[in-house]
């Protein structure tokens, strides 16, 4: 099945589940996966939304680092879900190539 921005906000409140279950390790890879989709589906033309991307997942990044499951699992449940909704909503169900 090809990946989508829609997948991606579904999968990323189940990762967000996941992480606040303790479910961290599977969660940790499936979340890899799910970052992989985002970044080959996401949009490159707004410079600002990008940002904001790299922002929440770095964000992302650190909080696995420091082993804090709650705070990760919040910016997937609402951060990531913030900034993806309009692009999902102006895109639904399709893919987006990053020249969109």
């Amino acid at each position: 099945m090809t990946p989508t921005l829609h997948g991606c906000q579904q999968q990323a409140k189940q990762l967000a589940l996941q992480f606040r279950l303790g479910k961290n390790t599977q969660a940790a890879l499936e979340m890899a996966t799910m970052v992989n989709h985002l970044l080959s589906l996401f949009p490159t033309s707004d410079v600002q939304q990008v940002q904001n991307l790299q922002y929440i997942l770095s964000q992302c990044l650190a909080c696995q680092q420091r082993k804090d499951w709650l705070a990760l699992a919040d910016y997937l449940e609402y951060e990531l879900q913030h900034l993806l909704q309009p692009l999902s909503d102006h895109h639904p169900g399709t893919t987006m190539s990053a020249s969109e």
